[in-house]
């Protein structure tokens, strides 16, 4: 195959047509390319700015960071459609196809994005925070992490239990440390012969020998119950929420002893059994 030999107007014909090719294109990408610096330059101040001013109003970090992640996110796909637009290519294709594989990741991931979306939530409404004592989705226990998709509590007994986020924001949520303090409920029994008057001064004697239990609000000593074998006493002081445990097994604890030195019994379930004889006719 032989190539056809050019004449001088056919190569000035195709020069000029390479030169203007390149000027135009050329410009193209040019501006194409300080769109793309320029703007991803722009969206990091942007980024920089925003989590500045919610740091500076005493925004939670996590907050400060998951929304400067979001505004840059969106900032640099701007940034990136208009440079395409500006090289002379179609984006709404584009934008097409981000829409329908959005949704398709959506669908898959439902779960996924349901734990997310509570995650945000518990953040920015903080029913609760790293440190507090809760209950929730069955679980007892410390928060240790709060995170986007889990909240990891630690147990009584040292476990470490991971949540989902949604399950965790589905039903009721307790926190007990949210108040500060908290309020003990003991039921102490004392059999029927004792004096009640005196148990009850017993158990207000153990309350002020213990540094922990507040005096405000007072703690209560009052008959709850006439049970089958015991008169139930309602006993209830009130402590620091990190105080707690202890006092509580103290209490009892010293209300036992004292109720030994001073001869107050605690009376243990127990039936009276009657026999009949039958008379012979």
């Amino acid at each position: 195959m032989k190539w056809k030999k050019l004449t001088e107007i056919e190569w000035g014909v195709v020069a000029d047509k390479a030169i203007g090719f390149s000027t135009e294109y050329g410009l193209k990408l040019l501006v194409a390319l300080l769109i793309f610096l320029i703007g991803k330059w722009f969206a990091k101040k942007i980024q920089h700015y925003t989590q500045k001013v919610l740091l500076a109003r005493k925004v939670d970090e996590t907050i400060v960071k998951f929304a400067g992640n979001i505004l840059y996110i969106a900032l640099f796909a701007m940034v990136i459609l208009a440079a395409l637009s500006k090289l002379g290519i179609q984006t709404t294709s584009f934008v097409a196809i981000f829409g329908a594989a959005g949704l398709a990741i959506g669908l898959a991931l439902q779960g996924s994005l349901s734990n997310f979306a509570a995650g945000f939530l518990m953040i920015i409404f903080r029913p609760f925070s790293v440190g507090d004592f809760i209950e929730g989705a069955g679980t007892l226990g410390v928060v240790q992490e709060i995170q986007v998709f889990t909240t990891i509590l630690t147990t009584p007994d040292n476990k470490q239990v991971i949540i989902p986020n949604a399950q965790l924001t589905s039903g009721n949520i307790i926190n007990y440390s949210s108040m500060g303090t908290r309020r003990i409920d003991l039921v102490v029994g004392i059999g029927y012969g004792d004096d009640i008057k005196a148990a009850k001064e017993i158990v207000m004697d153990v309350f002020k020998k213990d540094s922990r239990i507040l005096k405000e609000p007072a703690p209560v000593v009052v008959v709850g119950e006439l049970g089958d074998s015991s008169v139930n006493f309602n006993v209830r002081p009130w402590v620091n929420v990190s105080d707690y445990w202890g006092v509580y097994s103290d209490t009892l604890e010293s209300i036992k002893y004292a109720f030994d030195e001073k001869g107050i019994s605690i009376p243990f379930p127990q039936q009276d059994v009657h026999l009949f004889t039958k008379k012979e006719s």
